[in-house]
C-alpha cells in the first residue's frame, strides 16, 4: 500500500497553473472550521468550488489536503472535491487513492469516483472491494452500478474476471450480485451459468436467481424474459427459475421470489398492474419499516440484536393508525425475514388492516452497522412489497442506515412520496464527542471508518432533501439544533416539517399494573410474567430481598450504556447496598459482537458466578408485555422478593427520545435519563426524575442515588401521579398516530395534485456523491 506522497500519487506539477482561489478558500473553510460537524458541512461547498475548476489548477492543494495525517475532515472532503473536478486529472487522482494504506481515504475514492464516468483503471481495485465486502465493498458496489448504466459489458468483464480470482464464498456471492446491476447478454449469461452451476456456493448461486427475476428497473427485457439463445443448456430465464423453484431449501425459496417477480414483470411489461387484489383500496396507506429487526406484531423478541424501542413503535404505531379516527386503513412494516419470507403475505397486503411483510435476506442477521452490504437485496425486497401493495400513499423512513437507503431509491423509482424523521443521528454524538476531547481531526478518520459518520450524515441530508414531510423529534434547542448539526433552517418558508413526540401503549401500561395490584390479594395467583419475575427474584439471598429494583431496559448496545451502568453500581457499597440491578434485554445464549462485548464488561465487574449474591440480575430479552408487567412490579415491589418504588435507569450515551423512559414513567417510576436530546422535554428534573450526563459514572451514579431518593420520600405518591398524567396527556401513541395521520394525509393529497410518473431508472438515492445532483 501507498500513501498520497507516494510517487505513485499525482505529482503536482507546476503545469496545472496556480490552484484556484475559490478551491483555497473553500479548503480553508473547512480547515478553519470551528468544529468537525460546520466541517463536514462546508465540505460542499469545496466540492462546488472543485466543480468549476475546468482547468484542474485545484489539484496540488487538493492531493495536499488528502495527504495530511492531522486533518482526516479536509482529507476526505478533498477527497471527494477530486471527484467534482471535470476531467480526467481528478479522477487519476482518485484511483490512485484506492491504492492508499488508510481504509477510510479507500472507502471515500471509492464512493467518489461514482460521480464522474467510468475509470477502466479503476475497475479491479473496485472490484477487489467488492469481494471483500463491508461498507467499502458496498461503496464500491454503487460506483460499479453507476458506470454498468452507460457501459455495462465493461463492469461485468471485470467482475467475471473477479470471479475467476476467489474462490471464497462470500466474495463469490458479491460479485455474482454486482453483475445482476448490469443488463445486457453478457451479464444475463453470466447469470444463468452461476444459477444453473451446481459446483458454485449457494450464496453466489441465490445471488445470480435473485438477479434473474428483476425486471432491473427498465421493463422486461428479451433477453431476461425468454434466456439467452446460447451458451446455457437451460435456454429461458423461466424455465431456469421454474427448474431450481421445484427444488428444496433456501435457494427454491430464492428461486420461487424470483420466478414471480419475474412474472410480475412480465404482466407489467404488456399492460397489466403486477399486482394481485384490488387496485384502490379505500382510505390511505401507509408504508414503515425496520430492516434490522424480525418485528413480529407480539414483540416476542424486544431487547433482543437491533430490537429496541423502534420495534416496539412501529408495531404499537401501526396498530394506532388503522384502529384510530383518521383517514389510515393499511400500515405495512417492513423488516427482515430469510429466503422463505420472499412471498409470505404478499397477497394480503391490499386489505385493510395493519400488515408485516418481510425482506429476504440471505444468512444470519447482522448488526445495523454491518448491514450495508445488504443494499441491493433490500432494495429488490422493499420494491417487490410496494408494488404488492400498490397503491401506496406514503413511506415513513427513520435513521440514516441501509433499510433507508435502498427504500429511498425505490421511493423515488416508483414515485412514492416519503415522510422521514430527520434527528441530529451521528452528529449529536460527534459533536458531543469532540466537545468532551475524545474526538478529534487527526482521529476522525479512524471513527469514520468505524461509524460511517460522513456517508451517515450525507444519507440523512439526501433523504431529507427529497422527503415531502420532515418530522423532528422534540428537544429543548430544536431549532438551533438542527440548524447548527445538520444544516437545515426550519424557519425557510419552503421546509415542511412538524414535531411529533413518540407515543406508548397506554392501556397495556395500565393493564400490567392492575395484574401486579391484583396479586396482593389473597388467593390471587400470578401471572406468567410476574412468576418469572419471581423465579428470578428468588435467585437473590435472603438479605438482599428487602431492596428496591434499579430497572433497565434495552439493547445489549455501547451506545445503551448498559455495562457502564453495571460498573457504576457494582463499583460503589453505598449504591450497591441500596438497591439490587435488574438488566432486561440482549440474547444471552448467542449474544451478537456487541451484546458479547457488553456482558464481558459486566462480567469484569460481577463475576457472573456472584452476580446474584452481589444483587445483579441480568433477565435477557423479554416479550414487551412481559416488559411492562415487570416495570409495574418495580414500582409496586413483590412481597418478600423486592421492595416498592424501584427506579428506572436509561444510561444511553444518546437518546433522540426514549420509548422506555415513556413507558417507565407512565408505569410511576422515577426515572434517571441523559440531559441531552428528547428526554429533557418530558422529565421534569427533581420531580418525575433526574436529569444527568450518563456518560460520566460519577454523575450518573449521583442521579440515580438522588433518584432512589425521589422514589422514597413524602411526595413518592405525587411524583408518580404527575409521571402518569404527564404521559397520559402528551404521550400516548393514539395522539402520535392522529398526528401522525394528519402529515400522511396532507402528503398524499398534495402528491396526488402534482403526481409525476415513476421514473424508469432511479437515480442514486439515498447517498448520492457529493457534487453529483446532491
Amino acid at each position: 500500500m501507498g500513501s498520497p506522497h507516494d510517487a505513485s500519487f499525482p505529482a503536482a506539477s507546476a503545469a496545472a497553473g496556480a490552484c484556484s482561489p475559490p478551491v483555497v478558500e473553500a479548503l480553508d473553510a473547512v480547515r478553519r472550521a470551528p468544529s468537525i460537524v460546520r466541517g463536514m458541512r462546508l465540505a460542499d461547498d469545496l466540492v462546488a468550488a472543485a466543480a468549476a475548476d475546468t482547468d484542474g489548477a485545484s489539484l496540488p492543494a487538493l492531493v495536499a489536503a488528502v495527504g495530511d495525517p492531522g486533518d482526516a475532515v479536509t482529507a476526505i472532503a478533498a477527497v471527494h472535491a477530486l471527484g467534482a473536478m471535470p476531467g480526467a486529472v481528478g479522477r487519476a487522482a482518485l484511483v490512485a487513492v484506492l491504492d492508499v494504506a488508510e481504509p477510510h481515504l479507500r472507502e471515500h475514492a471509492a464512493w467518489a469516483l461514482g460521480a464522474g464516468p467510468i475509470a477502466p483503471v479503476a475497475l479491479e481495485p473496485l472490484v477487489d472491494l467488492v469481494a471483500c465486502g463491508g461498507f467499502a465493498g458496498m461503496l464500491a458496489q454503487r460506483t460499479l452500478e453507476t458506470w454498468a448504466a452507460a457501459t455495462p459489458d465493461d463492469v461485468v468483464a471485470a467482475l467475471e474476471h473477479g470471479l475467476t480470482r476467489t474462490r471464497d464464498a462470500g466474495a463469490r456471492g458479491r460479485l455474482v450480485e454486482t453483475v445482476g446491476l448490469a443488463l445486457g447478454e453478457p451479464a444475463t449469461h453470466l447469470l444463468l451459468s452461476s444459477a444453473v452451476d451446481e459446483s458454485e456456493w449457494p450464496e453466489a448461486r441465490a445471488a445470480a436467481v435473485a438477479a434473474l427475476g428483476d425486471d432491473l428497473r427498465d421493463g422486461v427485457r428479451d433477453d431476461l424474459r425468454d434466456g439467452v439463445r446460447d451458451g446455457v443448456r437451460d435456454g429461458s430465464v423461466a424455465r431456469v427459475l421454474d427448474r431450481l423453484a421445484d427444488g428444496y431449501g433456501p435457494l427454491a425459496d430464492t428461486a420461487r421470489t424470483a420466478r414471480n417477480d419475474l412474472r410480475v414483470a412480465a404482466d407489467r411489461a404488456s399492460g397489466g398492474t403486477g399486482h394481485r387484489g384490488p387496485r384502490h383500496p379505500s382510505g390511505r396507506s401507509v408504508v414503515q419499516l425496520f430492516l434490522h429487526a424480525d418485528i413480529d406484531a407480539s414483540l416476542t423478541n424486544a431487547g433482543r440484536g437491533d430490537n429496541g424501542g423502534i420495534a416496539t413503535l412501529l408495531v404499537q404505531l401501526g396498530d394506532a393508525l388503522v384502529e384510530g379516527a383518521g383517514a389510515t386503513t393499511r400500515t405495512i412494516t417492513i423488516s427482515r425475514g430469510g429466503p422463505a419470507d420472499g412471498l409470505a403475505g404478499l397477497h394480503t397486503l391490499v386489505e385493510p388492516g395493519h400488515h408485516y411483510a418481510r425482506v429476504p435476506l440471505w444468512g444470519p442477521p447482522v448488526h445495523l452497522a454491518d448491514a450495508w452490504p445488504l443494499r441491493v437485496a433490500a432494495r429488490r425486497g422493499i420494491r417487490r412489497i410496494l408494488r404488492a401493495a400498490a397503491p401506496v400513499d406514503v413511506l415513513h423512513l427513520r435513521m440514516a442506515d441501509v433499510g433507508s437507503m435502498a427504500a429511498a431509491e425505490v421511493a423515488e423509482e416508483l414515485a412514492v412520496p416519503v415522510v422521514f424523521t430527520l434527528a441530529p443521528d451521528p452528529h449529536a454524538q460527534v459533536d458531543a464527542c469532540e466537545a468532551a476531547g475524545t474526538l478529534s481531526r487527526r482521529g476522525f478518520g479512524e471513527a469514520d471508518h468505524l461509524e460511517h459518520l460522513v456517508a451517515r450524515d450525507r444519507l440523512l441530508r439526501h433523504i431529507a432533501d427529497r422527503s415531502a414531510h420532515l418530522v423532528l423529534f422534540p428537544r429543548p434547542e430544536l431549532h438551533q439544533d438542527i440548524c447548527r448539526l445538520l444544516g437545515v433552517d426550519l424557519t425557510e418558508p419552503d421546509v415542511r416539517a412538524c414535531v411529533v413526540a413518540e407515543g406508548v401503549d397506554l392501556v397495556g401500561i395500565r393493564r400490567a399494573a392492575a395484574a401486579v395490584g391484583a396479586t396482593r390479594h389473597e388467593g390471587v395467583e400470578p401471572s406468567p410474567a410476574l412468576a418469572d419475575l419471581d423465579s428470578l427474584l428468588q435467585t437473590l439471598p435472603p438479605q438482599r430481598r428487602n431492596l428496591p429494583l434499579l430497572l433497565t431496559v434495552g439493547r445489549l448496545h455501547p451506545v445503551k450504556g448498559v455495562a457502564m451502568l453495571a460498573e457504576t453500581w457494582a463499583t460503589r457499597a453505598d449504591l450497591r447496598d441500596r438497591c439490587n440491578l435488574l438488566v432486561v434485554g440482549g440474547d444471552l445464549h448467542t449474544p451478537t459482537d456487541d451484546e458479547a462485548g457488553q456482558l464481558e464488561r459486566i462480567a469484569a465487574a460481577v463475576p457472573p458466578t456472584q452476580a446474584a449474591c452481589r444483587g445483579l440480575l441480568l433477565a435477557g430479552h423479554r416479550p414487551h408485555a412481559v416488559v411492562a408487567t415487570w416495570m409495574a412490579a418495580t414500582r409496586l415491589g413483590r412481597p418478600g422478593l423486592a421492595a416498592p418504588d424501584g427506579v428506572y435507569v436509561c444510561a444511553s450515551v444518546k437518546e433522540e427520545f426514549g420509548i422506555a423512559i415513556l413507558e417507565a414513567m407512565a408505569s410511576g417510576l422515577v426515572v434517571v435519563a441523559p440531559a441531552g436530546g428528547g428526554p429533557p422535554t418530558y422529565v421534569e428534573e427533581g420531580v418525575t426524575g433526574v436529569l444527568a450526563d450518563t456518560s460520566d459514572a460519577d454523575a450518573l451514579a449521583q442521579a440515580v442515588t438522588r433518584a432512589l431518593a425521589l422514589s422514597h420520600d413524602a411526595e413518592a405518591s405525587t411524583r408518580a401521579d404527575a409521571a402518569r398524567a404527564g404521559v397520559r396527556d402528551r404521550f400516548g401513541i393514539g395522539t402520535m398516530a392522529a398526528a401522525l395521520d394528519s402529515v400522511y394525509q396532507r402528503v398524499a393529497s398534495q402528491h396526488d395534485d402534482h403526481s409525476t410518473a415513476p421514473s424508469r431508472r432511479p437515480a442514486a438515492a439515498g447517498l448520492a456523491p457529493q457534487g453529483a445532483g446532491s
